[in-house]
């Protein structure tokens, strides 16, 4: 909880103190008189002039403490200094504010508590309270200050009264406020029979543990640092310093010691006619001190090194600290209640459940039982419908039986029937592969024929040429042939001879032509007799160039075959009768071998024809 946090709860009361009709609205002219005095105790300078600037929108009325606290920021709280002011003056101008309003009791009473200690009791109350408005203090939060206050006064906290206070509808409902706290404490219930001095001083030591953040107080001898004499004092100790002084009132303040992380407490042993000696260490001093005993010496050294612990942490207050940790507890603890609640009305959930499926399950039971029953009669009923579905069953099994006797007959012929046809899809099956394994064949057998054909193409192709290149020689031929007869007429039984010669030569065409139906069986051997065909093209071209060429006188030419060594031209007569007979023998030389290759193309022709499955037509 920070400065402003703790102002503003002072000044709420101060705001609601001034709110007379009770509608959440103050005049202005109030909160001019309530911010200079603010302005007078935080120590800031007042400008009256901006509240009436701030609300000139406002006319003349009052205003609400949600329009009041944009000016009371800005102008106010923005400039507070800490440190630069007096926080209990704050509480003190709130509290006389609104304790004339609300804070009114019976001055006649011995229980009432004394302005003072009601003036505390409500700071403590503002300390202690929860941050949300209207300020209230939880019981749990009410029961730690009690308990506080009864330990300063060495009693214990009657807690049978304090329990049926809490137990009341409003507490639980809304809390308590510092109104019926006070009048709790007024009633006398707490400090019964204590005397009110006690009470005060109580109180007092309450309060200064809390608002003024004194961890401890009570006397010390202390050591001087230039007369080393020993002295006692009234020490002072706070998170941030520890100052000590003449007297308990603590008006004549001797000295002020700086805490800070660098600081440590060390127990020292008896000297110098002091026993419970402990130094605290500073950064430039050592400052000896003795307690009236060890148990003082304990609770010294400890909150010395508490203090210097919360100033190492950043943490100004322990107070805060513990009630920032309360709170958690309580929102723990308040979770984990509301976490049980949550499982009892689960259980509760699971019982009611339970016990509605108990219920379910009697009704069950009992429809249970009147099923059984219903059942039980049915079972009596289907036992009989049993019988006579038996009896009926029977008659129609025999019935049966005499009709599985006739089908097991019909069966038998069935299956002799089934047996013929197996065989009978068997045979159909191997006559099937027979067949694919023929067809196989078949295209097998004419793919080979058309490589055939496009073979036999080609050799015809090739004959067709010779027969023309042979044709043509003929007739070359036969005009050297009429050209002689005419010049010559004694050259007459030479060419009756070269008849006789072509007549033998056709009639060795004929021959070859009857031996065809052999080269059918060998197309390699037809092949090979096309290629010496070929040869003897070349060959025949090679004799018709040499032919071409004239023979000059008294050369010779070499026998061209043996069917015409024994023919032979007279050579009495001149050289130019010699030349031309000799250029007719070759001419029918070459003729004759030319029908010769002729016969062997026709005779390839024909086997190629036969291969192809053609009817050889002389």
């Amino acid at each position: 909880m920070d400065l402003r946090s703790e102002l503003l709860k002072s000044i709420w009361y101060g705001f609601t103190a001034l709110d007379l009709e009770k509608s959440g609205k103050v005049s202005k002219s109030q909160l001019k008189v309530l911010s200079h005095n603010l302005c007078t105790v935080l120590s800031i300078p007042h400008d009256p002039v901006a509240l009436e600037e701030h609300f000139r929108d406002d006319d003349d009325g009052p205003v609400s403490s949600q329009g009041y606290m944009p000016y009371l920021n800005k102008y106010i709280l923005d400039k507070v200094v800490d440190g630069s002011f007096i926080k209990e003056n704050v509480d003190e101008l709130c509290w006389t504010l609104t304790a004339k309003k609300n804070y009114q009791t019976d001055k006649t009473s011995n229980t009432v508590l004394p302005e003072k200690d009601a003036f505390r009791l409500w700071c403590l109350f503002n300390f202690l309270s929860e941050d949300k408005y209207p300020l209230v203090m939880v019981p749990d939060e009410v029961e730690y200050l009690l308990k506080k206050t009864c330990m300063a006064m060495s009693i214990e906290l009657n807690c049978v009264e304090l329990e049926d206070f809490f137990s009341q509808e409003s507490v639980q409902e809304r809390g308590i406020t510092v109104w019926v706290f006070l009048e709790m404490m007024n009633t006398g219930k707490i400090t019964k029979g204590i005397d009110k001095g006690v009470v005060s001083m109580a109180i007092e030591e309450v309060y200064r543990e809390i608002v003024g953040d004194v961890l401890k107080e009570g006397y010390l001898w202390k050591k001087g640092q230039l007369r080393r004499n020993w002295k006692e004092r009234w020490f002072t100790l706070r998170p941030s310093n520890l100052s000590y002084y003449t007297g308990e009132d603590r008006r004549e303040c001797q000295g002020n010691i700086v805490l800070d992380g660098n600081c440590c407490v060390e127990v020292l042993p008896d000297r110098d006619g002091k026993r419970c000696m402990f130094c605290l260490k500073t950064l430039s001093k050592t400052y000896e001190m003795s307690a009236s005993d060890t148990k003082q010496r304990q609770e010294w050294t400890t909150a010395i090194q508490t203090a210097i612990r919360l100033h190492v942490e950043g943490k100004t207050s322990l107070h805060k600290d513990l009630k920032l940790k309360r709170r958690e507890q309580r929102e723990h603890r308040e979770k984990r209640r509301q976490s049980k609640e949550e499982e009892l009305q689960r259980l509760r959930a699971l019982q009611e459940e339970r016990e509605r499926k108990l219920a379910e399950l009697d009704l069950l039971k009992e429809a249970q039982k009147q099923a059984h029953a219903l059942l039980e009669q049915d079972e009596l009923r289907r036992r009989q419908q049993h019988e006579q579905l038996q009896q009926a069953l029977e008659v129609q099994l025999r019935e049966a039986e005499e009709a599985r006797v006739s089908m097991q007959a019909e069966m038998a012929l069935k299956e002799e029937e089934a047996e013929k046809q197996r065989k009978r899809i068997q045979e159909l099956e191997e006559m099937q592969k027979r067949l694919e394994e023929a067809l196989q064949l078949e295209i097998k057998a004419r793919m080979d024929e058309e490589a055939f054909r496009y073979a036999q193409a080609g050799l015809l192709a090739e004959e067709e040429e010779k027969m023309k290149a042979l044709m043509s020689l003929q007739e070359e031929q036969e005009e050297y042939i009429l050209k002689t007869q005419r010049e010559k007429q004694e050259l007459k039984q030479e060419m009756e001879a070269k008849s006789r010669d072509l007549d033998e030569a056709q009639r060795q065409l004929e021959e070859v032509r009857a031996n065809r139906h052999r080269v059918d069986q060998d197309v390699v051997a037809a092949q090979r007799k096309l290629r010496q065909a070929s040869t003897n093209v070349k060959h025949w071209n090679v004799q018709m160039n040499r032919l071409m060429r004239p023979i000059g006188p008294g050369e010779k030419r070499p026998s061209l075959g043996s069917s015409y060594s024994s023919f032979q031209i007279p050579t009495q007569r001149d050289p130019g009768l010699r030349l031309r007979r000799s250029g007719s023998e070759d001419q029918n030389e070459e003729s004759k071998e030319n029908v010769d290759n002729r016969a062997e193309c026709d005779s390839a022709k024909r086997h190629s024809h036969a291969s192809n499955g053609e009817m050889d037509i002389p």
